[in-house]
């Protein structure tokens, strides 16, 4: 089934693939396996920068992304605005509503559309980014539709935007590589087993691993980061900047205040106190139209 991005996508594209293609040198490869009818795309999560490197990938192989995403994103004014614009799927996590993303990504598959999911939901929490416990979201959606899953790996949009982070650093231009493999096998399996979803999502996962290993010409570790067994390190890493941007908040303080005591001391140059004591010594009149005017002070007057 053809596919063709709307008039809203193809502006959105015009602005913002020329800030990828200027900050990121892109390595593409497996576009072949991407099918012509409706799919899910999963991937890795390293970075506020994936869903734009992802997107970049999938555009340029004629597959324009509706992404699931969290909820909160499209309460941001402008953001919002522009990601429902373009068919984003918004995910109510915890809520009556959440099975509402699953019925809206149905129906685009059903229509010959590219759903992506980021089947950990979050960014990674491995200390050497490999790909955590995915939820089971992506493996219920494909058993429910029969769409396939295409893995893919992406690698070095964290050094454009590191994690946890929204600093942009596009100078110089940071390599991208994206790789999609073959359709994930889920043929056995049924949406109406619990243990099989667990299996797919496992199997799903275990796909984008192989991948970014293939990418990063290293082997993953033996297990999968799990925050529910591992904890979740975000905390520690936010109190740590918080911490840090509160002593650059005290070192400008401490540098404002000394500033304040040094200028407050020096004594005024000739020019600046004439100026003031004209101004403090200057009158002003009025005329019987209301026009005002000044006569300058005369020492006896």
């Amino acid at each position: 089934m053809a596919r063709s991005a709307s008039r809203g996508y193809r502006l959105a594209a015009a602005l913002i693939l020329p800030v990828m293609r200027a900050s990121t040198r892109r390595s593409w490869r497996g576009g072949e396996h991407l099918p012509t009818t409706g799919f899910i795309a999963v991937s890795n999560h390293v970075s506020n920068f994936d869903p734009l490197t992802l997107a970049h990938f999938l555009y340029d192989h004629g597959a324009p992304p509706r992404f699931l995403a969290k909820d909160s994103l499209f309460e941001i004014p402008l953001l919002g605005r522009v990601i429902r614009a373009l068919g984003q799927i918004p995910v109510e996590r915890g809520t009556a509503q959440a099975g509402h993303s699953l019925t809206a990504a149905e129906g685009a598959l059903a229509a010959g559309e590219c759903v992506v999911i980021f089947p950990e939901g979050t960014h990674t929490r491995d200390p050497h980014l490999w790909p955590m416990v995915g939820r089971t979201g992506a493996a219920r959606l494909a058993l429910r539709t029969g769409a396939p899953v295409v893995p893919i790996a992406q690698w070095g949009a964290h050094r454009v935007v590191p994690r946890y982070s929204a600093s942009f650093r596009p100078f110089p231009p940071k390599e991208v590589m994206v790789v999609a493999a073959p359709p994930v096998d889920l043929s056995e399996l049924s949406a109406d087993d619990g243990d099989a979803i667990r299996v797919a999502s496992a199997r799903i996962m275990a796909a984008v691993t192989d991948q970014l290993a293939e990418i990063r010409g290293e082997a993953p570790p033996a297990r999968p980061y799990d925050m529910r067994l591992d904890g979740d390190p975000r905390a520690s890493f936010d109190a740590a900047r918080a911490a840090r941007r509160a002593a650059r908040r005290a070192r400008r303080a401490r540098r404002q205040a000394l500033r304040q005591r040094v200028l407050g001391r020096a004594p005024l140059a000739p020019a600046v106190a004439a100026g003031r004591s004209r101004v403090k010594t200057d009158r002003v009149t009025a005329d019987d139209e209301g026009t005002a005017h000044v006569r300058p002070h005369v020492q006896g007057q």
